[in-house]
């Protein structure tokens, strides 16, 4: 605990890496003391073909908070920690990432309705003036409605599956798709923040 305190006395700031507005808004929900900021990365987000789940979001979030925290040093910016996040859909093993389309959306939709699937976030801090980081991620089991083609298609149709892993979004209107699910809701959306908390206590930053 000595040692946490050392560190936190020369954080500064907190800086998310990522542009995702919904991990922004769970973030600042936190209400942390910490000044919160944004810093997008343009990240390799390739990933080898046997990794598991779990390795992919573990190592796809570390990898953007280290580059966001390779801008900092280059900027000479306050001390920080650096929080990444990569979240995934999985089904049958297989991963599913956000659609390139309508078209590939209604067809990842076609395969999940009536069925359970995994969603994955992985969550690494980063300090930016050590590198010193931990990593850690959570899963959570979605059970999605029996839906039909045409129902698929209106929903595809509002355009909120775009920019959603696995063409859907459990905060918006997703939520009426999903028949119910077992793990962490903000897991889903994002960003575990039962999970950030405890990783963020280990620098002696705290919620309340």
């Amino acid at each position: 605990m000595e040692n946490n305190k050392k560190r936190n006395e020369a954080i500064s700031q907190l800086v998310l890496a990522s542009s995702s507005p919904r991990r922004k808004e769970l973030v600042a929900s936190l209400d942390l003391s910490l000044p919160v900021y944004i810093l997008s990365t343009d990240t390799d987000e390739s990933i080898e073909p046997d990794w598991t789940p779990v390795q992919v979001v573990e190592q796809l979030s570390l990898r953007k908070a280290q580059a966001a925290a390779a801008m900092l040093r280059q900027q000479n910016a306050d001390s920080s920690v650096i929080i990444g996040s990569d979240t995934i859909v999985v089904l049958d093993g297989d991963v599913l990432g956000k659609p390139v389309d309508d078209e590939e959306a209604k067809a990842m939709l076609k395969r999940m309705q009536g069925r359970a699937h995994e969603v994955y976030t992985g969550v690494a801090c980063v300090l930016s003036a050590s590198g010193e980081a931990i990593v850690a991620h959570r899963m959570t089991k979605v059970q999605m409605k029996p839906l039909s083609d045409e129902r698929i298609a209106r929903y595809a149709a509002t355009g909120e599956p775009r920019d959603k892993a696995g063409s859907y979004g459990i905060q918006g209107l997703g939520a009426t798709i999903v028949d119910r699910i077992d793990g962490c809701y903000f897991n889903v959306v994002g960003l575990p923040l039962s999970l950030l908390s405890d990783m963020l206590a280990e620098y002696d930053i705290h919620v309340f």
